[in-house]
């Protein structure tokens, strides 16, 4: 299955290619060409005809890099993308592309004073220990710079629930696969991007170089109905379909474009939901503001517990996602304009 090799990949940014490599795979014969931008972005162009529809997911996670190493070996590190502190410490990690095994260490709570004990640890206080006796034998294992990724397998919790790490946004990929299946009389454009969780870096880039008329943010979103959250406090909720989005801290997405995706949900029976929160934002973000402007939407797939070792989300969620992107190009088949 498409979505566990790409879960199971390693992929921080800056550092996509294994990701990117079985991305390339999987496109090949189902567009014209592709090709790989001067930042990492695997973009690709299907038909030459019509409008241009951009369709974007990024390709990495968030995780670690090793920034020091100290004199018992133990890997000091800085965290790559947003992530919180207390959701690190003891977990597994797998180190460099050789895939080290590596745990997350800190001050054990034996040894910690009052003060220290009621306070989350800092990750500026945690270490990767890879089992290294000496800091020469970890330097030669993992320099400085190299990646650590969460040590997290995909695997089926109930019949269309799993859990797996970099649903954000392996999800939003294996979707945009699935998507490209189909044919359409348009001029597609595919971008799978880097460095998003990084400040929406690759995004930009590859809506300049592929000029959309107009532009579709496949990605993995937040999920809040967890016990303890208030039902206000929702953002989506897991098996309610895809989630679309008026506005987030990046960008608002294009009106007519929200409403002709509910249209289609209703009239053709794919679940979906709104956003319930403006928190956070993805790829949309860049893209819009890209030459002249672009008419950007998301739609997005819930997952439990993103930026974290591991994530939930529902298959059902993602074929509702798939079944509503294939319906609104479609509808641009069929003359639908962002701006009339």
């Amino acid at each position: 299955m498409v979505l566990k090799k790409l879960t199971e990949a390693s992929g921080i940014p800056g550092q996509e290619k294994e990701v990117r490599d079985i991305l390339k795979a999987e496109i090949d014969g189902l567009v014209d060409r592709y090709w790989v931008d001067p930042l990492g972005n695997l973009l690709a162009v299907r038909g030459d005809r019509g409008p241009r529809v951009m369709l974007a997911a990024h390709m990495d996670e968030v995780g670690l890099i090793v920034t020091h190493i100290d004199q018992k070996g133990g890997l000091r590190f800085s965290k790559v993308g947003g992530i919180e502190d207390q959701v690190l410490v003891s977990k597994r990690v797998l180190v460099g592309k050789d895939r080290l095994p590596g745990v997350i260490g800190a001050k054990p709570v034996h040894l910690q004073n009052h003060g220290e004990r009621e306070h989350p640890i800092r990750s500026d206080d945690m270490y990767v220990d890879i089992g290294a006796k000496s800091k020469e034998e970890a330097e030669r294992l993992a320099p400085p710079g190299t990646a650590m990724v969460f040590d997290t397998c995909y695997e089926v919790l109930d019949e269309r629930i799993v859990k797996a790490k970099a649903l954000d946004d392996r999800a939003g990929c294996a979707a945009l696969l699935e998507v490209l299946k189909e044919e359409y009389d348009l001029t597609l454009c595919v971008a799978f991007t880097v460095q998003e969780e990084l400040g929406l870096r690759g995004a930009g880039v590859a809506a300049y170089a592929l000029m959309p008329d107009m532009a579709v943010v496949l990605e993995g979103t937040t999920c809040a109905d967890t016990p303890g959250a208030e039902e206000n406090e929702w953002s989506s909720q897991l098996g309610k379909g895809a989630v679309l989005s008026y506005m987030d801290r990046a960008s608002v997405s294009n009106r007519r474009m929200v409403e002709e995706m509910t249209r289609l949900g209703r009239e053709q029976g794919i679940h979906y939901q709104f956003k319930r929160t403006t928190a956070g934002g993805n790829d949309a973000g860049r893209i819009h503001l890209a030459r002249e402007g672009v008419a950007t939407a998301s739609v997005s797939i819930p997952c439990r517990y993103i930026h974290s070792p591991v994530s939930v989300m529902s298959l059902d969620d993602s074929d509702s996602v798939v079944s509503l992107v294939k319906a609104f190009l479609k509808s641009v088949e069929g003359g639908f304009l962002p701006n009339d």
